[in-house]
């Protein structure tokens, strides 16, 4: 039988969980695995595995967790603190433990070397260890957001280049598969030397034209299709055909 207080507790995580009014949220994946990870911290909360560990020194290594701190460093602070002696394994572990039971993402290594410098700088100007965390934390997510912005530029320029790379062989006459042109309507392709053009209207239907090259208006209509997919399937063998 589980005890009334844990049982209560659980229910106060479930009806938290539940009273938001989007079905969405409810249903997230990511948001299902947070229920689960809150009412297994509710359990082992009760039933602790980790003796070692009193509220306090598992609420900075959870923090900790997150950031890359010296191991021994964040042993010698959490010592200092009550609770029975904490060896390096004891500290690692239990972080490596936060990132598999609370589905914490694992610190970027790329940030590593950054965290430590910055580590010892405040470490020098005598910051405490939560203070320490804390602007390790803010770091590692500015850090993140850049990476993710270098990244998400990085993306758009490749894509860019792609297009661009697209139209100038659909210029040039060489066969290529959809690819927008510049002030041009719609989508071109090139098969077997032909060249054909796609336009979606407002019913999302793309009507696929023979044209003889981009300004054509007075091209033969081909069909209309779903998708590009579709559309790509019946060219390529109708390009290969003598009349269409």
């Amino acid at each position: 039988m589980i005890e009334e207080p844990l049982m209560s507790d659980i229910k106060r995580l479930i009806f938290d969980y539940v009273r938001s009014p989007s079905l969405r949220h409810i249903r997230d994946p990511y948001s299902v695995d947070r229920l689960a990870a809150d009412i297994l911290k509710c359990l082992t909360a009760r039933n602790p595995v980790w003796t070692k560990w009193s509220p306090q020194r598992e609420a900075l290594v959870e923090a900790a967790s997150l950031c890359w701190i010296p191991v021994t460093s964040l042993r010698e602070y959490l010592n200092a603190m009550e609770g029975p002696p904490l060896t390096n394994t004891d500290v690692a572990q239990r972080m490596r433990a936060f990132h598999e039971e609370a589905y914490h993402a694992y610190p970027n290594p790329d940030l590593q070397a950054d965290c430590v410098a910055l580590f010892e700088a405040e470490t020098a100007q005598g910051t405490e260890m939560p203070a320490i965390i804390g602007a390790l934390q803010e770091f590692v997510e500015d850090q993140e957001q850049r990476l993710l912005e270098a990244r998400q530029l990085k993306w758009r320029k490749r894509a860019e280049d792609e297009r661009q790379a697209l139209e100038r062989q659909f210029l040039s006459g060489a066969d290529c598969k959809w690819t927008p042109v510049s002030g041009a309507p719609g989508l071109y392709c090139r098969m077997n030397g032909r060249a054909f053009q796609a336009l979606q209207g407002k019913d999302k239907v793309w009507v696929v034209f023979l044209i003889e090259d981009v300004g054509d208006t007075s091209g033969k209509q081909i069909g209309r299709y779903k998708n590009r997919g579709d559309a790509t399937k019946v060219l390529s063998q109708l390009a290969y055909e003598r009349d269409i």
